[in-house]
């Protein structure tokens, strides 16, 4: 995943909600909205035309320059803010160019969202589609989006038909009359060879058998490679998070909270645990608290350490995943990385 932050379109990392409890949030959110800003979402159905032609015309074009590696002429089309830093998508689209190259790529959905209010909205909820008593349905989104000032945006999103699977996802911005590129997300719709389905299904056979840090973190690589974008959620994804519910550890840290891991004589203060690819491995990723990582002997000992403490106490893990990544931040945001493959870990 590719997740770029900008001004105006900051986004932030969505989190998942039960589809039971949506229903309720939008009638709190319709309540709650402020008169001074006005949300609204449109999806394929309920636009024009013409609307939608542009922006499902102007994501083919985009695509089409991502696939030819041509990035100068994606950075043209940018809006300023990403324009002046194009790294972050030159990096992914060079990343993905083997899978890019000669692929083509086939409308999945489209939405455009209006803002309209007197300054940046801080928190914008986008309910998108028709909503039923239980929540969402299967015509239904939402996006989560802070920071969006006044205009109208649009999320288009594509998938390539390519042997490799990808989902190509677009944030525009319309200036004008024009769709300028606000945003660019690629994703693998497999992870070491394995689709979403195959990842739900290993889930529930490590809930059954009570290991619920290996079904925790499947759970979670399935709603990954479900879903094209991190603030967006749909009916499929809500169904899935709730299931997962049942398999979610209390000691695996997040939304803030910290826990402790005992490594011999020293406590480790974990901030997070989750799956991600590591060229065709699954790997686990654990960070932690460091005062300092300049010392990167003292780093990589500590890096080393915490992955044994962490195998040691939760030794299901080895048959879920091929490595562990430990990542040592200090308070400046610095880190510092170990992979080490299963066989490696003593």
């Amino acid at each position: 995943m590719r997740h770029f932050d900008l001004n105006p379109l900051r986004l932030r990392r969505f989190a998942y909600l039960p589809s039971a409890a949506c229903a309720g949030i939008l009638a709190l959110f319709l309540l709650a909205s402020s008169p001074l800003w006005a949300q609204s979402c449109d999806t394929s159905s309920d636009l024009e035309e013409a609307v939608r032609t542009a922006i499902t015309a102007t994501g083919q074009r985009y695509f089409d320059m991502a696939s030819r590696g041509d990035t100068g002429s994606l950075r043209q089309n940018a809006v300023p803010s990403l324009a002046s830093d194009f790294s972050g998508i030159e990096n992914a689209v060079k990343e993905r160019q083997k899978d890019l190259t000669g692929a083509k790529a086939m409308q999945k959905s489209v939405f455009q969202l209006g803002v309209e209010g007197t300054g940046p909205l801080a928190h914008g909820e986008f309910y998108c589609g028709v909503f039923g008593k239980n929540g969402q349905t299967s015509t239904s989104a939402v996006f989560y989006l802070d920071g969006l000032s006044p205009g109208k945006y649009a999320v288009d999103i594509l998938e390539t038909t390519a042997q490799t699977k990808l989902s190509f996802s677009l944030i525009l911005v319309q200036t004008g009359s024009n769709w300028k590129l606000g945003g660019l997300y690629i994703r693998p719709k497999t992870t070491a060879g394995h689709d979403a389905d195959w990842f739900t299904t290993h889930a529930r056979e490590y809930k059954a058998k009570g290991q619920l840090h290996n079904a925790w973190f499947y759970f979670a690589e399935a709603r990954n490679l479900i879903s094209p974008l991190s603030f967006m959620s749909t009916a499929t994804t809500d169904k899935l998070f709730d299931e997962s519910k049942g398999a979610q550890p209390a000691d695996v840290p997040g939304d803030g909270k910290t826990t402790d891991l005992a490594a011999g004589a020293t406590t480790y203060k974990l901030t997070a645990i989750f799956p991600q690819t590591v060229g065709d491995d699954l790997d686990l990723v654990v960070k932690y608290q460091a005062a300092d990582v300049s010392n990167t002997t003292q780093a990589y000992q500590s890096n080393v350490a915490v992955i044994g403490a962490l195998i040691a106490k939760y030794p299901e893990l080895k048959e879920a995943f091929a490595g562990v990544v430990a990542r040592a931040v200090d308070p400046s945001g610095r880190d510092y990385g170990t992979l080490l493959a299963m066989k490696e870990i003593k």
